[in-house]
């Protein structure tokens, strides 16, 4: 097994997994087998219980895992499914090592950071980095590491300290580190400087680690005479430092590798060099510049709760991304804060909610992700009523599904005082109830979360066609609540049709009303699974409907049909929409989506 450990120096926020991503992309391009873990610092089990504003989006993985977003970013640029832990947090380790000592495992030793937390760092790194993720059998060829925070971090050290000792025992030939640092341009005298790199180095090296690759940020690349500054006081070869400048979209980051030989140093310090091929990557090359070029805008308006950070819907902007390209269209995202279109925000700041609800009368389709606790769900409530009264294109996930029968409780049974138990316990009309098997006293792992099957009742929907036509479908949840069974029967006697269920078809997995042009709620997270050149059937459905061409990608059949057994397949189409209205596919044709502050796509709002 060869190790590629990826940290970052200076400041937060480099792109250190999209850089992991990249370089794991770009090995893959040259015939290896890859695999990757994320090891996030803090004492946190998991991410399940962060806020979106705290840590981004919680990113859920098919065995349940609730884990950082990067882990979505590995799964979406190489294509493989991950497993709970393949993300590493000082909670976990502590916690292993905890258990191990209740047991007696350490016969009495004093339980120490070092060696016995180092030791269990390094045991589950060789351990994790074995397990297949790419759907064929034996250990990948080479394992990324992502290295969470910044070299200096106090939370770091115990990792820093085992990821030192693990590079001595692997050996130099199976162990290469790439550092992600900033080499600044000070606006005042307009030239590259170096020092911020210089110590962040020196730090790392002071701590047991050499780098041997440094991936320079900086707004252009970096000149000679810089590169040859950072060789000669980082220790590193000229031809092992690369620039990572900013570009239009986070697609060129592994031409940029490619284009400065990345990936020779990284194989040169693993002895690869007379094994892997030369990167092959002209089908990437050529989304980049499909997604480049894209110039008819589709406007989609997200109502949203965490609308003041984007990467808390970083999967979901994906995944519309994914879809818009395949429609051959430039995605705008308009942000509503869901708050801002009640009927208090036209009290208290008129302004405000006149600007939120002209965004959302603006848009070519409404989506209304998930989230928790109550702020914001009158206003969600209030977009799905518009999409519904209006003929709007709509996608309701998780929560969004659940306001959605909300509403149409309230408005088209009357049922006035109609909510969820999670917002109004003493409702006298709960249409969303709490889950039996649910906790109400541990909020960490207690959902319905992973994989679960849904199967289609209703052969004739837009769902089922967009799947492909295909009797059930495997998708992945995070959910406490759900659309109450007592009630089912009131609402699809009013029209609302319930087309997916789940095993015991008790449980509402997929809701559409049938005598709208795309009105869709859904209890899982599609977003989680839509990749490059394979989006996320539900996505391009509200994309192509928001185009006005859901017809045709329906009649065509020029949606990405998938492999619902294990949620990857080959030979993945693009549906690109021509003038005529027709459809024209290509194989693997595809282009990621949007990252931080979305690059690529034109976001408005806040």
């Amino acid at each position: 097994m060869k190790y590629v450990l990826v940290t970052g120096g200076v400041v937060s926020g480099l792109g250190k997994g999209v850089t992991a991503s990249s370089i794991g992309l770009l090995l893959k391009a040259c015939g290896l087998r890859v695999t990757s873990i994320k090891i996030d610092p803090y004492l946190n089990t998991d991410a399940g219980t962060m806020s979106p504003f705290e840590h981004g989006e919680v990113f859920v993985l098919d065995d349940g895992g609730e884990v950082d977003l990067d882990l979505g970013n590995y799964e979406r640029f190489l294509d493989i499914k991950l497993t709970r832990d393949n993300n590493i947090t000082t909670g976990k380790i502590y916690q292993y090592v905890i258990d191990k000592e209740r047991r007696g495992d350490y016969l009495g030793k004093t339980v120490q950071v070092v060696p016995h937390i180092t030791d269990a760092i390094q045991e589950w790194i060789e351990r994790v980095a074995k397990v297949p993720v790419d759907g064929q059998e034996g250990p990948a060829d080479v394992c990324v590491i992502e290295l969470g925070g910044t070299i200096g971090d106090i939370e770091s050290m115990p990792f820093i300290e085992a990821l030192g000792q693990f590079s001595y025992r692997v050996g130099p030939g199976n162990f290469c580190l790439i550092h992600v640092s900033l080499v600044p341009v000070l606006n005042v005298v307009g030239e590259q400087k170096t020092k911020p790199t210089q110590h962040s180095v020196r730090g790392l090296r002071r701590l047991g680690l050499t780098p041997n690759i440094l991936a320079c940020r900086s707004t252009k690349a970096l000149e000679e005479n810089v590169k040859g500054k950072l060789a000669q006081f980082c220790h590193v070869p000229a031809e092992n430092i690369v620039t990572l400048y900013d570009v239009p979209n986070i697609w060129h980051i592994p031409l940029l590798l490619k284009d400065q030989k990345a990936h020779e140093a990284i194989l040169k310090g693993l002895n690869l060099l007379g094994v892997a091929r030369e990167p092959e990557l002209k089908e990437w090359t050529a989304r980049t510049k499909v997604f480049d070029k894209l110039h008819i805008p589709v406007t989609i308006a997200m109502v949203g709760k965490y609308t003041g950070l984007s990467d808390s819907y970083l999967s979901v902007l994906k995944a519309l991304l994914h879809a818009s390209v395949a429609c051959h269209r430039k995605l705008i995202v308009k942000w509503v804060a869901a708050s801002e279109l009640e009927d208090v925000a036209a009290e208290e700041a008129p302004d405000v909610y006149k600007a939120a609800w002209d965004c959302l009368k603006g848009a070519d389709g409404v989506l209304v992700p998930g989230g928790f606790g109550d702020r914001g769900v009158q206003g969600k409530i209030l977009a799905a009523k518009y999409a519904r009264e209006k003929n709007v294109p709509f996608l309701g996930i998780c929560l969004g599904m659940q306001i959605a029968v909300i509403e149409f409780a309230r408005s088209v049974l009357g049922l006035h005082d109609a909510d969820s138990t999670e917002f109004d316990p003493e409702t006298t009309n709960p249409c969303v109830i709490f889950m039996p098997e649910g906790s109400k006293t541990h909020m960490g792992g207690t959902m319905r979360l992973g994989s679960r099957r849904t199967y289609f009742n209703v052969s004739a929907c837009t769902s089922a066609k967009l799947y492909g036509n295909v009797s059930f479908v495997d998708e992945r949840h995070r959910h406490r609540y759900e659309v109450n069974p007592n009630i089912i029967s009131h609402l699809e006697n009013a029209g609302l049709s319930f087309v997916g269920r789940d095993e015991t078809g008790q449980r509402m997995e997929i809701v559409e009303l049938p005598s709208h042009p795309f009105f869709v709620g859904v209890q899982f997270h599609p977003e989680f699974k839509s990749r490059p050149g394979k989006p996320s059937a539900l996505f391009l459905g509200l994309i192509a409907a928001a185009c006005g061409r859901l017809e045709t990608v329906l009649h065509d059949n020029g949606h990405v049909k998938r492999s619902v057994s294990n949620g990857m397949s080959n030979g993945h189409t693009m549906v690109r929409m021509c003038k005529n209205g027709g459809t024209m596919k290509s194989a693997n044709g595809s282009v990621n989506g949007v990252y931080r502050n979305g690059n690529g796509v034109h976001l408005e709002g806040n």
